[in-house]
């Protein structure tokens, strides 16, 4: 995705190059044959190209906000994704009993952070109808790769990756009832952020919609040049072509938006986002790894108790 970027000129015209080269060849062609043509030249009076470009406004400016609004939401879900995965790991690390920083405690922790990571890139994949395993190769072990592997719903099955594990922690009495049934409803919201990601990208715009924009873009683009050619002459074709391009430009703009998970610079940015939350989560476990390695090497009892207390002091 382009962010704070100013984009090409070239990329944005590249957007309606076809339509920009049949709207100038249609005007060059108008031009000609009124020249050439004058006695026989049809002229229709300028308000009625105008009544239908305020009707074209009208339509582009409804569908341009319900694209908005669906970009927005992505955007939206994307970030309670951030808020969700950070405090499934701030759990996860509080929750888990680990009275003298173990190195299995802290594996536990780890390998739950690195799990959640790609299940963040796994689901932007997903949704980009990419390949969702090659990213998170490195974040998975072997077996958990072959188990997500024989799932369609990768996302879906690092999430039962997830509750296996708690479950696990549960029955070892590392964590209790009450905090397996919290970190359980932090799973849950995120298993709601991927099904809401899923029905923005299974539910289409209405195409009728978009048709019957299309088909009275193009009859208004029939129309200007009868109802300029006479008033402007050859400073007709530079004029509609411009209009012209600015209503493909809008209506390009509103398709982009309205599917905020197909890869192209107007997406939602699923990748960076992944990205940060990958950053935040390994700070905070690399935080932890480092008091464990101090209480390893130290050999004192006293330490890792101290270092605990300290650590949710702060």
């Amino acid at each position: 995705m382009l962010l704070k970027k100013k984009i090409p000129m070239k990329y944005v015209l590249g957007k309606i190059k076809v339509e920009l080269f049949l709207v100038l060849s249609y005007a060059i062609s108008i031009e000609i044959f009124h020249i050439y043509f004058n006695n026989i030249a049809v002229e229709i009076p300028i308000a009625i190209p105008t009544m239908i470009g305020t009707i074209i406004s009208l339509l582009l400016a409804f569908k341009s906000n319900q694209a908005y609004d669906r970009w927005w939401e992505a955007r939206i879900i994307w970030g309670s994704i951030v808020n969700e995965s950070r405090s499934l790991i701030r759990q996860v690390m509080t929750f888990y009993k680990d009275p003298d920083f173990s190195v299995e405690a802290n594996d536990f922790k780890e390998n739950f952070a690195k799990r959640q990571v790609a299940w963040c890139y796994s689901l932007g994949e997903s949704l980009r109808n990419k390949d969702a395993i090659k990213p998170i190769k490195h974040l998975l072990s072997e077996d958990e790769l072959r188990f997500v592997k024989s799932h369609h719903n990768i996302p879906n099955a690092i999430l039962l990756l997830h509750a296996k594990d708690l479950r696990n922690a549960r029955d070892d009495k590392r964590i209790n009832t009450y905090q397996q049934v919290e970190i359980d409803n932090t799973l849950s919201r995120l298993c709601d952020a991927m099904g809401k990601c899923e029905r923005i990208k299974n539910t289409i715009f209405p195409t009728t919609y978009s048709m019957y924009i299309r088909m009275t873009l193009c009859l208004f683009i029939l129309l200007l040049p009868f109802g300029l050619i006479n008033l402007l002459s050859w400073f007709a074709v530079p004029l509609i072509t411009i209009i012209g391009a600015a209503f493909f430009l809008i209506e390009k703009m509103a398709i982009h938006l309205q599917d905020p998970f197909e890869n192209r610079p107007t997406d939602t940015p699923v990748t960076a986002i992944s990205n940060t939350i990958e950053k935040n989560l390994m700070d905070m476990v690399n935080e932890y790894r480092e008091l464990t390695s101090t209480c390893e090497v130290t050999f004192k009892p006293e330490a890792a108790k101290q270092a605990k207390e300290a650590y949710f002091v702060l």
